[in-house]
Formats: C-alpha cells, structure tokens, sequence
C-alpha cells in the first residue's frame, strides 16, 4: 500500500510560493507592475492619441500589442509563481514596439508613430526586463542564504 502526498504540500513549493509572494508584494514590483499597465493601456490607444491612427497596420499592431503587453505584466502580481516567465515576453513585445513603425509601416510612418513607439517600447522593455530581473535577484539572495547555513 503506498501513499501519495499531495503536491500543493511539498517544501519546495511551499518555500517556492512564499518567495514569489515576497517579490510581488515589494512596493517596486507593485510600482513596476502598475507602470507596466499604464504603459500596455497607451501602447493600445496609442495610434488614437498620438494621431496615427490612419495607419492601420500599425494601429491595428500597436492595439494588440498593448492589450497583450497588460495580460502579460498584469498578471504577474496576482499568479507571480505561474507566470514571471512572462515577464520576457514582454521584454520581447517592447522590442517589437521599437522596430514596427519600420517594419509594419514601412514608407508611410510618421515622425508621431516612430517617437510614440520608440519611446513606449523602450519603458516597455525596460519594464519587462525589471520584473524579470526582480526574479532574478530573489532567487540568488535565496540561494547566497541557503549557502550560508
């Protein structure tokens, strides 16, 4: 007769959840993800605003991209230990942002759309790159703790 212990109990994920939650509750990954939202929403609204909206490829680009770049840093708060992984495609959709206008809009971009999305893609991916590296940096403290004892 053998026993099964439940996953949902085993030390290292137990330990595992309880890190991930110390990262997302710090106030600059809660600052990070709240940038990152604000950032995602213009990335989506940002053809409408900036007045480039006649492009529609690249306005249709900049909506998906916007409302994909939320899903993937908005959920990084709530379910840190499921998705942080995320986080580096959402450095990928800042780069992305940077070289569309050249690459979707290609002779027809405007001075507007090239400086809305260089701008709006290099915080996106500078804000990617911070909660990717937030993880980063508490599973080396964790491991530097663990080599202590």
């Amino acid at each position: 007769m053998t026993t099964h212990s439940s996953i949902e109990h085993h030390p290292d994920l137990v330990e595992m959840r309880t890190r991930f939650e110390r990262v997302t509750s710090t106030p600059a990954a809660q600052a990070v993800e709240a940038l990152a939202l604000v950032t995602g929403l213009y990335l989506a609204v940002s053809p409408w605003i900036a007045g480039f909206s006649t492009l529609g490829p690249l306005a249709i680009n900049n909506l998906v991209a916007g409302l994909a770049f939320c899903l993937c840093m908005g959920g990084l708060g709530s379910a840190y230990e499921r998705t942080h992984a995320m986080a580096w495609t959402a450095v990928a959709i800042g780069a992305w942002t940077i070289v569309a206008p050249w690459v979707i809009a290609g002779e027809m971009d405007t001075t507007r759309s090239v400086v809305s999305n260089i701008i709006t893609g290099a915080i996106a991916l500078c804000l990617g790159l911070a909660m990717a590296a937030m993880a980063g940096r508490e599973r080396s403290a964790t491991a530097g703790r663990e080599r202590r004892t």
